[in-house]
C-alpha cells in the first residue's frame, strides 16, 4: 500500500542517519516468505559497512540511502513494507537490520507479506534503472502542461493512467481516487478528452493532496499495516473523501453516495454527481 506520502514519511523518519557510518548490516532470520535482497549479503556488507551515509532520499515509492561514493541502498516497500527506527509491529516479520555509529542508531526493514525488495546499486546502475524512460517525474513536481504532454494522446482512463509509474512516479490507487474526486474528473474519462484546464487542476490537486498527506504522515488503513518510522499510525485516513467509502454520502455534494468500480483490477471510488463523465 505505501504510496508517495507514506514512503516520504518513512524517509523523513530516518533522516538522523545522515552523516553516520554504517557499523553492521544483518539479514534477520525469518520463517515467513523471504524478501528479495540483491546482491548477496556478503557483497552488501563489503560495500557498505564502514562507509558514511551522504543522504536519505526518495525516488517514487522507494526510500534511498545514498552513500558518500554514490552507492545507493534502496528499500522498496511494495504492499506491506516499513522502514522503522523503533519497535516493529511484530518481531517475526523483521527482515533486515542496519546499525550506525551515531547514538547507537539502527533502522529496521519490516514486511508482513514479504513482497518488498532491498537492493544495492552503484551510481551508473541507479541512473540507468531510474532514467525517465523507466520512471516518470515525481508526482510532487507535476504541472498541467507536463501531464498533458505525458498523457494527452492516451486513450486510457485517467485513473488507470495515473497509476503508471513509468509516466508519473508516486501515485497509487488510494491517492488517485482522492485526487480525481477533488478535481471533479470521472475516473473513466479518457486522457485524450481531458482539457488543459483540467490537467492544470489535476496537477495542482495532486500536489496539494500529497503534501497534505505527508503533513499528516500518510494513511493507515483498516488493516493497520502502514506505520511511520516510530511505529505510530498516520493521520490522513481521517481526511479521505472517497477511498473505501462506498455507500457513504459524498462530502462535497452531500446527497450522492460514493460508488465503487473496478479498473485494471483495482478498486476505484468516486461520486457520480461531482465527477460526471461528460
Amino acid at each position: 500500500m505505501p504510496e508517495l506520502p507514506e514512503v516520504e514519511t518513512m524517509r523523513r523518519g530516518i533522516l538522523a542517519i545522515e552523516g553516520a557510518t554504517i557499523t553492521a548490516i544483518e539479514k534477520v532470520r525469518c520463517r515467513r516468505k523471504p524478501i528479495a535482497i540483491k546482491p548477496n549479503m556478503s557483497t552488501i556488507r563489503r560495500r557498505l559497512v564502514g562507509k558514511k551515509v551522504q543522504a536519505v532520499e526518495r525516488i517514487g515509492k522507494r526510500v534511498v540511502i545514498r552513500m558518500a561514493n554514490d552507492d545507493r541502498l534502496l528499500f522498496e516497500p511494495r504492499m506491506t513494507g516499513l522502514v522503522l527506527v523503533a519497535d516493529p509491529p511484530s518481531s517475526e516479520h523483521v527482515r533486515f537490520r542496519m546499525e550506525f555509529s551515531q547514538g547507537e542508531q539502527e533502522i529496521l526493514y519490516w514486511d508482513r507479506r514479504g513482497l518488498g525488495m532491498i537492493y544495492l546499486l552503484n551510481d551508473q546502475q541507479y541512473q540507468e534503472r531510474f532514467s525517465l524512460e523507466n520512471l516518470g517525474p515525481d508526482a510532487l513536481e507535476v504541472t498541467g502542461p507536463l501531464l498533458k504532454k505525458i498523457f494527452g494522446k492516451a486513450k486510457r482512463p485517467i485513473k488507470v493512467a495515473l497509476l503508471d509509474q513509468k509516466k508519473v512516479a508516486g501515485i497509487g490507487n488510494l491517492y488517485a481516487s482522492e485526487i480525481l474526486h477533488v478535481a471533479a474528473i470521472h475516473p473513466a474519462k479518457r486522457c485524450d478528452r481531458i482539457t488543459l484546464k483540467q490537467w492544470d487542476l489535476i496537477a495542482s490537486t495532486t500536489i496539494d493532496i500529497l503534501q497534505t498527506a505527508i503533513a499528516h504522515e500518510g494513511s493507515t488503513l483498516s488493516d493497520g499495516t502502514y506505520r511511520n518510522a516510530l511505529n505510530d499510525p498516520g493521520g490522513y485516513q481521517n481526511m479521505h473523501r472517497v477511498y473505501d467509502k462506498e455507500g457513504q454520502f459524498c462530502p462535497i455534494c452531500m446527497d450522492t453516495t460514493i460508488t465503487r468500480i473496478v479498473q485494471a483490477q483495482r478498486s476505484t471510488f468516486f461520486c457520480k454527481s461531482c465527477q460526471k463523465r461528460s
